[in-house]
């Protein structure tokens, strides 16, 4: 099931290189590419990684230990990587001859250990996604109401798979239909706007977007289990009324406010402007 990525869930950093990770099958899977770059200092990593791809499981007949996902590359769009999780990583890892391998292996056991912290006590990975917000500057009331959306997001995410939705495809053509609806752009249209391209969008959201986010997300849930919607055609109309409603509420905002909601404004960078204007 597609979950909402996070800070952390998205980029991980090792010795300076950026790793991407994304949770799959409820567990974290990482770009083998990243890990062979960050392993072995490579100009070519994916040529790398193709060979001890054929050397080490096709040529051997073995079953791949690997599962393709899209993940976003530096130019803003997504292609299909592949990916494996934790202890295929570590198999992985064993077939390239590179004194970086041991504190390489270290870090993936600690972020395994992590996350079976986190599924045994679901609290500490709220807490440590609090404290990642924290430290990035945003403030209390923010993040409050980012983890509050977070949540939503997986109500919403869970009723999708239960009602029909399968494929990562049919998660983004939904969430793109609420978009479209409550804002009147699709998120990739929003986050260029923004001028965004790895980064969460929610995150660099201001109050009010992350509330009429909520507030699309939420109706949509609940008029799923209303009408008992199942299948993609079903759910996407709801996901559009869900979004019209909240597009409703957002320009009689705009229109009371005098201003659009949906801008190029940053939330940390605006925050960021009005401290150093006070200083």
């Amino acid at each position: 099931m597609p979950t909402e990525q996070i800070p952390n869930y998205q980029i991980a950093i090792f010795k300076g290189k950026e790793i991407r990770k994304t949770i799959f099958n409820k567990e974290w899977y990482f770009s083998i590419v990243d890990v062979i770059e960050a392993l072995t200092g490579s100009p070519t990593p994916r040529q790398y990684w193709g060979k001890i791809k054929q050397r080490e499981f096709i040529d051997n007949q073995l079953s791949p230990i690997w599962v393709q996902l899209k993940l976003e590359s530096s130019d803003g769009k997504k292609y299909e990587t592949d990916c494996a999780n934790t202890e295929n990583i570590f198999r992985i890892i064993q077939s390239v001859p590179s004194p970086k391998a041991e504190p390489l292996k270290r870090w993936l056991a600690k972020v395994g250990y992590e996350r079976i912290q986190e599924i045994e006590n679901p609290e500490l990975a709220t807490k440590r996604t609090k404290l990642l917000y924290k430290l990035k500057g945003y403030p209390d009331d923010w993040i409050e109401k980012r983890m509050r959306g977070i949540a939503v997001r997986e109500e919403l995410t869970d009723e999708w798979q239960k009602r029909g939705a399968q494929e990562q495809k049919d998660y983004e053509i939904l969430t793109a239909e609420i978009s479209q609806a409550a804002f009147g752009v699709s998120p990739s249209e929003y986050k260029k706007l923004k001028g965004l391209k790895r980064e969460n969008l929610r995150d660099h959201m201001d109050d009010f977007e992350l509330i009429l986010t909520m507030l699309s997300e939420k109706t949509t849930t609940e008029i799923h289990r209303t009408k008992d919607s199942k299948g993609l055609p079903m759910l996407k109309d709801d996901a559009r009324v869900g979004g019209q409603i909240a597009g409703t509420a957002r320009k009689q905002i705009e229109r009371k406010i005098g201003r659009p909601i949906v801008s190029k404004s940053n939330f940390l960078k605006s925050k960021d402007v009005k401290r150093l204007k006070k200083g």
